[in-house]
């Protein structure tokens, strides 16, 4: 099949994505997100998937969804550096 493998649409290598769970995570709970960028928004925590394709999106949510944690939010935007302007941009 020749389209099997297409490459992913222009921009998509540059997008990441963002999800928000609720509460501070621990350094336990952290520690089952090796090499994602962990930060805090608020009283929430932000973990960033950049370059990701949804496959590795999945993937994190699973984790997400298997110690428990409580999903507030999965934001698609461009990685920095991008020239295109981010759907959540003003």
């Amino acid at each position: 099949m020749t389209g099997a493998h297409r490459d992913p649409s222009p921009g998509a290598r540059g997008r990441r994505y963002e999800i928000l769970v609720r509460g501070h995570l621990g350094e336990t709970i952290r520690s089952a997100f090796p090499g994602l960028p962990v930060g805090e928004r608020g009283a929430d925590t932000v973990l960033v998937i950049p370059g990701a394709d949804q496959a590795a999106l999945y993937g994190v949510l699973a984790e997400v969804e298997a110690l428990g944690l409580e999903l507030l939010e999965v934001r698609q935007a461009l990685a920095a550096g991008s020239a295109e302007a981010s759907p959540s941009d003003p």
